[in-house]
C-alpha cells in the first residue's frame, strides 16, 4: 500500500462515519451537541480519566440518540453498537473511580 492509497482509505472511512454520525446535519454536529451539553457542567475537571471516559461514552449515546431521532440507523455502526459501546465505557469508568 502506498501513501496515496492510505490517505483514501482514511477518507472512505471518514466518510462512512460522518454518514453515520450526521445523516445529512452538520458533518460537525455530534462535537456540537456533546461539547453543548457538557457546557452544563463548567466545573467538570477535564483531567479526571472517568471524565474522559465519560465524554467518549456520550459521544456514543449522542450518535444513537441522533440516529433514533433521524430515523436511520448507521452504516459502520448502527443503534445497538453504540449502545454496546456505552455500556463498556460504563464499565470502564467504574473501574476508574476503583482506582
Amino acid at each position: 500500500m502506498n501513501y496515496e492509497e492510505m490517505t483514501q482509505k482514511e477518507l472512505d472511512l471518514y466518510k462512512a462515519k460522518n454518514k453515520d454520525y450526521t445523516q445529512g446535519g452538520s458533518s460537525f454536529g455530534n462535537f456540537e451537541r456533546v461539547s453543548t451539553i457538557l457546557t452544563l457542567y463548567p466545573k467538570l475537571k477535564l483531567s479526571n480519566p472517568q471524565v474522559v471516559a465519560m465524554i467518549y461514552m456520550l459521544k456514543q449515546l449522542d450518535s444513537a440518540l441522533w440516529m433514533m431521532s433521524e430515523g436511520y440507523e448507521g452504516e459502520v455502526e448502527n443503534i445497538d453498537t453504540r449502545l454496546t459501546d456505552v455500556h463498556v465505557y460504563a464499565k470502564i469508568i467504574r473501574l476508574l473511580g476503583e482506582k
